[in-house]
């Protein structure tokens, strides 16, 4: 099986679902080679259910995961903490809609939910829990306490902080610091335009179709995180994209 364990399925927070584009990026997904996605929309994005409701619609859910095609899409979400950093949740479709549920009071940037808090939410659910770029100038997360970050399951090796930092540079600042907390590495290329699919991504030696599973794998460390050597290429190309698509959406105001 080969997953991304952080993607996005729309073009930004203010954008519209757009169901043409999600079918596009799902059919670029496996022509890149991927098998498996993490769906981890931004918990504060527009209109957030309605993902949920068109694949509900449109694609048959399988134990964790929804099948497109071939595709598992294993739902997820990404979620702002009050410290500054960004938590990746990996869930059954129940408990990511329960997460978003309980987090509606947290959406704004004023009212982001504390870490311990976060955790303690979603300890009470089955979920695989992931520190987002942990050295994006942004939005770190080692400035938490260790004790604080050994409460996740894995740290993800960003695709764009590769490009932004350096490949060789941040994948040995980023090692040096999960060994240091005892905690493995997960790839995600943080993909919002489809180019960037496949930059980085994991090869799990089986396939996995629950979230148990996935974290087993993670656990036993059968599974390998590799790199494109198309990485700064193909995220250039997408950060490119990007700006140019949210350009086209506000001139025809479909952003708000």
């Amino acid at each position: 099986m080969i997953i991304d364990f952080h993607t996005h399925v729309k073009i930004s927070k203010k954008s519209t679902f757009m169901p043409d584009y999600f079918k596009e990026m799902m059919e670029e997904a496996k022509a890149s080679g991927l098998t498996a996605l993490a769906m981890t929309e931004h918990f504060n994005t527009s209109r957030f259910n309605d993902i949920y409701e068109y694949l509900d619609r449109h694609y048959e859910y399988k134990q964790d995961y929804y099948d497109i095609e071939g595709l598992k899409l294993f739902p997820g979400i990404e979620v702002d903490i009050k410290e500054v950093g960004h938590i990746l949740l990996v869930g059954n479709r129940h408990d990511i809609l329960s997460i978003r549920g309980e987090l509606e009071d947290h959406t704004k940037e004023d009212c982001f939910i504390p870490f311990n808090q976060l955790i303690d939410l979603a300890e009470q659910f089955n979920l695989l829990k992931i520190g987002a770029h942990p050295f994006r100038e942004s939005t770190p997360l080692y400035h938490l306490d260790k004790e604080q970050i050994q409460r996740l399951d894995a740290l993800d090796l960003n695709g764009k902080d590769l490009y932004a930092q350096g490949i060789s540079a941040y994948r040995d600042k980023l090692s040096q610091f999960a060994e240091a907390i005892e905690l493995p590495i997960v790839g995600g290329s943080d993909t919002h335009q489809f180019f960037q699919y496949g930059s980085v991504y994991n090869r799990f030696e089986q396939e996995c179709r629950t979230v148990d599973e996935l974290k087993r794998s993670i656990d036993s460390g059968r599974y390998e995180v590799e790199t494109s050597e198309n990485l700064r290429l193909k995220i250039k190309a997408a950060i490119l994209v990007k700006k140019l698509l949210k350009k086209v959406l506000t001139g025809k105001k479909e952003l708000v």
